[in-house]
């Protein structure tokens, strides 16, 4: 699933307005234009001519790891879902009704007191129970049963859709196991952050286990983090791991034992309750067989304290407050260069938001999406495939079997617009006020269940993977859909009263990239059906592939941080989906106009506009660790550095006027051109 990662905004937006007599929520067409920096010329630096004065002027906030334009409507969302909850928590609500769950779950967080007197007692029987492993068939078995629990592990499986026959769930599992953002984190020998962050990681593994009472703690999370150590020299990279094909690897269920020998796959998946027949899907094989022969070999008191280690800061968002302000310090403060915690109502929110999302989406939906923002979000949805269409339809480099293959994968597209049609039922999950650990548990096993329910039953192609609160978008090939939340759909992304050059893009680009995700390096191996296929010819993906090379090595050479370069091969599917959308976004926007010239606005023309807002969009800036860890963990480029990709379209050096000898130009020649 590719997601359309976004941050966050300082400016604090409304309820979205309809009457067509009122104004954009931003500036008078919808683009902020005191936020830019007119000394310097677009051709030079177009993200600063655009956005300048507003980096000079933005302060990140104490509470985040970054910070910009399209975070305000993360904080609008949260606190419109503040309301909510509150409502609910307030509303002595029927036993088992939404409303209860909701509230209940909510009050349950907040209560920090009730939280602190319970100390570790709620977790007490997990950590006996780890204490009562005699053997390795015990270990296997354990860790097996947490899959219920969503707990993590060295080896990790889960349900999701098959690849290669979408309309069926299967069971399929991979690496894991690792505390750090990503195996570099331990590999790296040469980046001072890193070994920074390895010291930090062992002090917060021994804090974690002194917390709960183990003794000689800082011994214990040294042998742990050797075990992470092994764990992280035998992991697929990032790269790796995005290669569609290479990830899906059928092994029969009773074969994991001759396949990956070491490890008791049959006390694991006994303890699990996953009724699993036939094939299981091994992502990561080679790893899988290596982690195998890791814990074979590993001290059982390791694996123990591991095991335990992974327990207490799973948990530690309900334990007493010093378990919660070491995690936060590990992963916030230290990785992300957050100063400070979020407010407790905030963290409150997002945790009651993540339980029971569907429950306050359709309130949240009710109360501020208009069917009037839907209508027109639709309109544009479809200006935009017919703009992607057309240019299949003339795509000279793709072979004409292939290319009608295409169009028919686009014809087949589900747009999903602002909110699910059928609502997700919670009758089957219980809250109790007060039972914060219980909450949590009975939540994961919920979660669990309705995974478990999916491997008997047809797919349900309706299911949403985000909630209508969540201000991101995203792309799912095995589905054949994109998916935009309702909370996404506001400015300065998209306003029903702002210029239509803004909104196409803005919004536009968000649509445009999410509907190329199933064109870009990976997406494009599922057919019209979400069926992981090759269905281009060889030489198809040979002159493919000749584009997709200068994406590696334009983003390539594109330096966030000093001495640190963006990983073209890791960013790749996400910058072809930044190249095709803007491009197929403009072509929409000018379908829009119907041959009509766009009027002149503040002195800005149409397609000026639309490059403005573009750009807009991606007002946004990071700490420097968490910039650091992006580079290493994220397949999306660095928010500051995505407008660039304006450079290979041939109308924005005409809207600019940019000239040879300017620092972003590239020769007609040199413009990446694929779809």
């Amino acid at each position: 699933m590719r997601l359309f990662l976004i941050s966050a905004s300082l400016i604090t937006l409304a309820t979205p307005a309809l009457a067509a007599d009122s104004k954009p929520q931003i500036g008078s067409f919808g683009f902020d234009t005191a936020g830019m920096d007119t000394s310097v010329k677009p051709g030079d630096d177009f993200v600063a001519y655009a956005n300048g004065k507003y980096f000079a002027n933005l302060q990140i906030p104490a509470d985040k790891t970054a910070f910009g334009m399209s975070s305000g409507l993360s904080d609008l969302s949260r606190e419109r879902t503040r309301s909510i909850i509150e409502k609910a928590a307030a509303s002595n609500a029927a036993p088992g009704s939404e409303a209860q769950k909701v509230g209940d779950y909510f009050a349950t967080y907040m209560d920090e007191a009730a939280i602190e007197a319970k100390g570790i007692a709620p977790i007490k029987p997990d950590l006996d129970a780890v204490a009562a492993i005699k053997d390795k068939a015990g270990y296997a078995a354990l860790i097996g049963s947490y899959l219920r629990l969503g707990q993590g592990g060295p080896i990790q499986f889960g349900i999701g859709p098959d690849r290669k026959n979408p309309d069926r769930f299967v069971v399929q599992g991979g690496q894991g196991g690792l505390g750090l953002p990503d195996r570099d984190y331990y590999l790296d020998e040469k980046n001072p952050a890193f070994a920074a962050a390895r010291v930090k990681y062992k002090a917060y593994v021994a804090t974690m286990l002194g917390l709960a009472g183990y003794d000689n703690a800082a011994a214990r999370a040294d042998a742990i983090f050797a075990l992470e150590m092994q764990l992280a020299k035998v992991h697929w990279s990032r790269v790796e791991r995005r290669q569609a094909e290479k990830t899906y690897n059928p092994v029969p269920v009773g074969e994991l034992g001759t396949r990956f020998p070491g490890f008791d796959w049959a006390a694991y998946f006994k303890a699990s309750t996953i009724p699993v027949q036939g094939d299981v899907i091994i992502s990561t094989p080679s790893s899988v067989e290596a982690i195998a022969k890791i814990i074979d070999g590993a001290d059982l008191n390791v694996l123990k304290d591991y095991m335990v280690f992974q327990i207490l800061r799973s948990a530690s968002s309900g334990l007493p407050k010093a378990f919660g302000d070491a995690t936060f310090d590990m992963y916030n403060k230290t990785l992300g260069g957050q100063p400070e915690q979020a407010p407790r109502w905030k963290r409150g929110v997002d945790f009651t938001s993540n339980a029971l999302g569907e429950a306050i989406g359709k309130l949240y939906v009710a109360e501020y999406f208009p069917p009037a923002a839907k209508a027109k979000i639709d309109e544009l949805v479809k200006n935009i495939i017919a703009a992607l269409d057309a240019r299949l339809d003339k795509l000279a480099w793709m072979d004409p079997k292939t290319r009608a293959a295409a169009r028919e994968k686009l014809a087949a597209f589900t747009p999903k617009i602002g909110y699910p049609d059928k609502w997700r039922d919670y009758s089957k999950l219980t809250i109790v006020r007060g039972d914060m650990i219980g909450n949590a548990r009975r939540l994961a096993e919920f979660e669990f269940n309705d995974d478990v329910e999916k491997l008997n039953k047809p797919v349900d192609r309706s299911e949403w993977f985000m909630t209508p609160m969540t201000v991101n978008a995203y792309a799912n090939p095995t589905w054949n859909e994109i998916v935009f939340p309702a909370a996404i759909l506001q400015a300065p992304f998209f306003d029903p009263n702002a210029d239509d050059a803004v909104n196409y893009g803005a919004i536009g680009g968000v649509i445009g990239h999410e509907i190329t995700h199933h064109f870009d390096d990976q997406g494009r191996k599922y057919d019209k059906t979400g069926r992981l296929a090759e269905w281009w010819t060889a030489d198809d993906v040979a002159r493919f592939k000749e584009g997709t090379d200068k994406v590696v090595a334009q983003y390539g050479a594109y330096e966030p941080l000093p001495g640190k370069k963006i990983n073209g091969q890791l960013t790749l599917g996400e910058n072809m989906a930044d190249l095709a959308g803007v491009t197929i976004a403009y072509d929409a926007y000018q379908r829009s106009l119907k041959g009509k010239k766009a009027k002149v606005i503040d002195g800005f023309t149409g397609d000026q506009r639309f490059f403005l807002a573009f750009a807009q969009s991606w007002r946004t800036k990071n700490r420097d660790a968490a910039l650091q860890q992006q580079l290493v963990t994220d397949p999306h480029t660095a928010s500051h550095f995505r407008p660039y990709v304006v450079r290979n379209l041939d109308v924005w050096y005409k809207a600019f006027n940019v000239k040879p000898g300017e620092k972003l130009y590239l020769k007609p020649e040199e413009r990446i051109k694929v779809w």
